[in-house]
């Protein structure tokens, strides 16, 4: 197992190896507008994973793939000769999903923006449905109780009226 520094050199020489290739020694027409994003190599410096994108259409994407396979013996010996390790790493070539990824987060991003700039043009005209400050606060709750005694007296002798009555009534009832 290398070392994180180590793995690291061969990730960029490895990247810095295919890029110099792709400008001068590929001359496959089906390379597209390419550029070498990253290059991730395993623990034991057995396998690289070069990721690129290509600036184009779909088909543009597909040839540029096709390109790569086909060249992917000869990038391998360069690799191998560039890095001078006794064993040279298999290579695999990854269409990077970065710029794709990026645009979808830009283009959600442009219409949560638009949609924050509708909210706030419905909302300078607005009132409040209820009070602005619809929180309790200390002195309301000193209110709030003077209010609850006095509807508690009230019920108290609303309840001393009805049992009265009651009795009353029952008292009637006992005397026919």
């Amino acid at each position: 197992m290398a070392d994180e520094s180590r793995r690291r050199k061969v990730q960029d020489r490895i990247q810095q190896t295919v890029a110099s290739m792709l400008g001068r020694r590929i001359k496959d027409p089906r390379l597209g507008f390419v550029t070498i994003t990253d290059v991730r190599v395993t623990g034991d410096l057995q396998h690289a994973s070069i990721f690129y994108t290509v600036l184009g259409d779909e088909e543009d994407r597909k040839a540029t793939a096709r390109a790569f396979e086909s060249a992917k013996g000869i990038i391998r010996s360069e690799i191998g000769k560039a890095l001078g390790i006794r064993l040279t790493p298999s290579i695999e070539f990854l269409l990077d999903a970065l710029p794709e990824s990026a645009a979808a987060i830009e283009g959600a991003l442009a219409v949560a923006k638009a949609r924050d700039e509708e909210i706030a043009k419905l909302a300078e005209g607005a009132r409040y449905a209820g009070d602005e400050d619809p929180y309790r606060h200390e002195d309301d709750d000193a209110e709030d109780a003077a209010e609850d005694e006095d509807e508690d007296e009230d019920e108290d002798e609303a309840d001393t009226a009805d049992e009265d009555d009651e009795e009353t009534d029952a008292h009637e009832d006992s005397d026919r």
